[in-house]
């Protein structure tokens, strides 16, 4: 069932024995549904066998007491009833999708980004780290699309762990089951990952560098959606865990982060089993808050041990450049962020997701045009702007592997902690921008857009200990 039609049902007050098969109640109606199952209790053969009145079990999962089940609709009720069953739903929709792109006409003078200057990572010019500490020895596991065929002609060979890279596929609407697919990681076609890849560790054309948030990591492509940038969470539970065992196993002495540029309506079972499983490990979960708007954030990013990321703007996009006629395109890197920063000089974007009643968004980073590589044409290169919360979530975790760089022992809710108490303040109001076409727009938000405010990578590394 797609998430932005997921009504997750009540489960009803039924007497159903551990070892009762359920009454037959079936009909030509009932739609056919993959079901995420979190167990009480270890799996085990009696359970698994119990199960099997419900539905095919198709992909188990014991580290984090999980399962998947092909069953029908009128089967749901009864398997959230049964003693053993934590939760049951539907596989959940996901999707990554940014909400904008503007074709970058030249790269010729790419140097410091907008983006990296605002959060104090770079400035300005070539050879401009402002931080001491550039990602070396740290993992960011990347929980995307994969990467282009072309991914060498953007990144260093060296940064792409490549030993490590996985793609998981299957899983959502009547499916149920979730499988390996190995190399398809790197033949992605929906460029999405390729992007959020770049803000980590930057991106090249030709042999002009354009800077990264942490240009010395190394990041572990993990393609958990499909080629249209959508996906489920049966599947992104399983990359989820994937990387967990990682971390407790081949890379138990670096540091790993997860960045997960995805989302939808709803929490999914399996998928906070997971998540808890990879903290429970060591691993550093960020994701994006969502391009939902008032609508409320998205899943798993507002999920409270989760790092989520609000999607910010820069007062200085698309001004006049000196003696440019009409608006500047190349004020991305040839315009200076000022300094020290200043909540003034900042936006959220009115895609980014507003934090509903119970939902937890941590904090804001550049997410409204945001260069990178983007192909339209199979194996042309070619740059994007785009725009999302997708494109703010690297941020904070290129900043969470500068981070763990200086403190390797850093745990999630660390990392969460120094985030908040270090970002600078947004208050709820408005500000007038400049749209690319010369236009101008007023943005505004309330205090339910921001988190606690705008990350910054030089005072987040200044409180870590």
């Amino acid at each position: 069932m797609k998430r932005q039609l997921l009504i997750v049902p009540l489960a009803l007050a039924l007497t159903v024995s551990a070892l009762a098969a359920p009454t037959k109640t079936s009909t030509t109606s009932n739609r056919v549904l993959g079901v995420n199952v979190v167990l009480t209790t270890d799996i085990s053969q009696p359970i698994l066998k119990q199960l099997a009145y419900y539905g095919k079990v198709r992909d188990v999962v014991p580290e984090i007491r999980a399962l998947t089940l092909q069953t029908t609709a009128d089967k749901l009720p009864l398997l959230q009833a049964l003693p053993f069953v934590a939760a049951a739903n539907p596989d959940a929709a996901r999707a990554g999708a940014p909400v904008d792109t503007v074709p970058v006409p030249d790269f010729a003078d790419g140097l410091s980004t907008w983006d990296l200057d605002a959060i104090n990572v770079t400035d300005i010019g070539f050879d401009n780290r402002q931080v001491d500490f550039d990602g070396s020895g740290v993992y960011v596991a990347v929980l995307d699309t994969g990467l282009l065929d072309s991914w060498r002609a953007y990144f260093p060979q060296e940064r792409i762990a490549t030993e490590y890279a996985a793609c998981f596929g299957g899983g959502g609407g009547d499916v149920g089951f979730v499988s390996q697919q190995p190399n398809k990681w790197e033949h992605d076609q929906n460029s999405h990952g390729t992007h959020v890849t770049s803000t980590i560790i930057g991106y090249q054309l030709g042999t002009v560098p354009v800077n990264g948030v942490a240009p010395m990591a190394r990041v572990i492509p993990v393609k958990v959606l499909n080629q249209n940038g959508s996906g489920w969470s049966s599947v992104i539970a399983r990359g989820i865990k994937y990387v967990a065992d990682l971390k407790a196993g081949q890379l138990a002495g670096s540091p790993v982060v997860i960045n997960m540029s995805l989302g939808g309506s709803a929490l999914d079972a399996m998928e906070k089993a997971a998540i808890d499983y990879a903290i429970g490990k060591g691993v550093i979960v960020v994701a994006s808050a969502g391009n939902a708007g008032g609508a409320g954030m998205g899943y798993p990013g507002a999920y409270a041990p989760v790092i989520s990321v609000a999607a910010s703007g820069w007062v200085g996009e698309w001004k006049y450049g000196s003696g440019a006629p009409g608006v500047n395109r190349y004020w991305w890197y040839n315009h200076n962020v000022p300094e020290p920063t200043s909540a003034a000089d900042y936006y959220i974007a009115d895609f980014s997701s507003r934090a509903l009643l119970g939902q937890d968004l941590d904090v804001a980073a550049p997410g409204s045009w945001v260069v990178g590589p983007y192909q339209v044409n199979s194996g042309h290169l070619s740059y994007y702007f785009l725009g999302g919360t997708s494109m703010a979530s690297p941020h904070v975790a290129g900043i969470v592997a500068l981070m763990a760089q200086k403190a390797p022992a850093l745990t999630a809710a660390q990392a969460e902690a120094i985030l908040e108490g270090s970002a600078i303040p947004l208050p709820a109001g408005c500000r007038t921008i400049l749209n690319p076409d010369g236009s101008t727009a007023d943005v505004c938000w309330g205090a339910d857009a921001t988190g606690a405010g705008l990350v910054t990578g030089d005072a987040a590394l200044a409180a870590t200990p």
